[in-house]
């Protein structure tokens, strides 16, 4: 029985990785810090079947003895400050977390264990200012937030530490992915759960910033199944993950208001204090290397992924209209 390692695994990302990997026949150790406990619940159904451990990205002896201890055949480092506006108000503590985070994971895992093999986390957001479209493995970097400079420099030091210390480590520059257990900050769920609360009469409104930003969005559990065949391979690659198909936030509107039969020009309110101080304007994969060498391609297409959404945070509203959380102020759908 392989063991894996798993940073980040209350998230979105790690629960779903937590579930592929058990599922596989995998030892799954899950690294939280103790300030996780109120997203613990995406990985309840997991309890009896993992294992969690304490530690620490911004300690660096908390990983040195995880490492050590455990001897993991695989790590995944999926531990991030991972939303994009907190990074513009939290840039050093992101620049801690999502840049030098990395570095103390490979430190570990060079001193303790350098035969595990490593799958950073990067991410679309360090193309930013895109120098072309669509971006692959070889696209030129420009950053647009602290978090993509912090999710770079991350990158890097992986590449580093590849070619200095002959580690296995892949990259995976994932672009956007979502789920029901995406966090409700992000736009993505912003919309289909602002989507559910309309429809169900509890707000009358939805406010968001730059409608024309255009995201390759893709589905969740086919991300992580990425991640795993990564590590599979006998040679360290990084590798772009991606639909192909880029939408705008309007688009992403439009079909989720239509889903539960309503216009959403009745209910969008375009605010400019919810503008980041510079966007990146547009965002599409070409995973030709992952479908070309890894055999993956998404399975969910983006109307399919709508409605995964909408439907899930349907549910969500009326239960929580039922134990009395929430509660309606108008007639359903007005």
């Amino acid at each position: 029985m392989p063991t894996a390692l798993v940073t980040g695994i209350t998230g979105q990302d790690g629960s779903y990785l937590a579930e592929h990997l058990l599922d596989l026949g995998y030892r799954v150790v899950g690294v939280t810090r103790r300030t996780s406990f109120d997203t613990a619940a995406r990985i309840d159904h997991l309890r009896d079947r993992l294992e969690l451990v304490g530690a620490d990205l911004l300690d660096q002896t908390s990983l040195l003895a995880l490492v050590s201890q455990y001897q993991p055949d695989e790590i995944y480092n999926l531990a991030a400050q991972s939303f994009v506006p907190t990074s513009w108000q939290q840039p050093v503590l992101t620049g801690e977390i999502t840049a030098l985070g990395v570095t103390r994971v490979l430190e570990a895992v060079r001193l303790a264990c350098p035969s595990a093999r490593v799958y950073q986390a990067s991410s679309s957001e360090m193309f930013g200012k895109v120098h072309r479209v669509p971006q692959d493995e070889e696209t030129p970097f420009y950053p647009r937030s602290p978090y993509g400079v912090s999710k770079l420099y991350g990158h890097w030091i992986a590449v580093n530490y590849r070619e200095s210390y002959g580690l296995h480590i892949c990259s995976g520059i994932l672009f956007n992915h979502t789920s029901p257990r995406r966090g409700l900050e992000f736009v993505t769920r912003k919309i289909s759960y602002a989507v559910a609360r309309i429809k169900q009469g509890v707000d009358h409104e939805l406010r968001l910033g730059n409608l024309e930003a255009r995201r390759d969005w893709g589905y969740a559990l086919d991300y992580v199944r990425a991640m795993h065949l990564m590590l599979q391979e006998p040679e360290p690659v990084d590798y772009v993950i991606a639909t192909g198909e880029t939408h705008s936030v309007r688009d992403f509107c439009e079909a989720a208001f239509a889903a539960v039969g309503l216009d959403w020009q009745d209910y969008v309110v375009v605010d400019a204090a919810l503008f980041r101080p510079t966007d990146v304007d547009l965002l599409v994969g070409d995973a030709t290397r992952a479908r070309t060498a890894l055999g993956w391609a998404p399975t969910v297409t983006f109307p399919e992924l709508v409605q995964i959404l909408v439907g899930a945070d349907l549910a969500l509203v009326a239960d929580e209209i039922g134990r009395g959380i929430l509660h309606r102020k108008s007639a359903v759908g007005t």
